[in-house]
């Protein structure tokens, strides 16, 4: 067994308010050995999370209270690395939720298929593990081509500090922290400038330009800030 592969005894929690369709997807995914937890109104999600760590969130659009896509921001604040897969009867919506203007980290579009639930469940929650195990053993340092000294807020390549400035030192911690999720330029702006100041999407840009040249003089032969076109920009070390 590989060791990527989560425990499949993880607990879920499915955000939907309708019966049947909560009912559906929690019976495939126990019968697949996970643990579900279902809740219908938006209202009681956040007080939930305070007191519960699931492994993953099925996020409905529409509910009563809360809809969805607030409850998408405000998981994505107080729980960052919490996977969410967005449920939603609207295709024209996929781009908005996955354009990382959300945050979620896949969907599913109703009517659905349950073993595509839960194949997109396992095939998210693989992902998130990985990611999981990086960060928990601090290892990445030993293996990622770029190394962050946070209390001196250097960027090491091989040992030899690339001389970052403290918004691209920011930039690139924030997406190493999560690699190969895509940022959208405005959520880079938000975690540059905190004083909310007015910026255009081309200053972000510049930055990544910047922060690039200095990464390729380091190690020319690897591209890890990578561009993704009409989205934004993501970490990626391997691949």
């Amino acid at each position: 067994m590989s060791e990527n592969i989560p425990p499949q005894d993880a607990s879920l929690l499915i955000v939907e308010d309708e019966p049947k369709i909560a009912r559906l997807m929690a019976d495939y995914l126990e019968n697949n050995n996970f643990a579900a937890t279902i809740i219908a109104n938006g209202n009681d999600v956040m007080p939930w999370l305070t007191q519960h760590t699931p492994a993953l969130v099925l996020l409905d659009v529409m509910l009563p209270g809360k809809d969805g896509l607030t409850l998408c921001r405000e998981i994505r604040q107080q729980c960052p690395n919490l996977p969410i897969i967005m449920v939603t009867a609207k295709v024209e919506e996929v781009d908005r939720l996955l354009g990382l203007e959300l945050g979620a980290d896949d969907y599913v579009c109703k009517p659905f298929s349950p073993r595509e639930v839960v194949a997109r469940v396992k095939a998210v929650l693989r992902r998130s593990h990985a990611a999981a195990q990086a960060d928990d053993a601090h290892d990445f340092t030993k293996q990622a081509p770029v190394t962050l000294d946070e209390e001196g807020w250097q960027a090491l390549a091989n040992g030899h500090d690339l001389g970052l400035t403290a918004v691209e030192f920011q930039l690139l911690r924030v997406m190493m922290q999560s690699p190969g999720r895509i940022f959208s330029r405005e959520q880079l702006m938000d975690h540059m400038y905190r004083d909310n100041r007015i910026v255009s999407e081309r200053t972000v840009d510049s930055h990544i330009k910047k922060l690039r040249k200095k990464i390729h003089e380091a190690l020319p032969e690897l591209e890890i800030i990578r561009s993704v076109y009409g989205v934004g920009y993501k970490y990626q070390p391997e691949g």
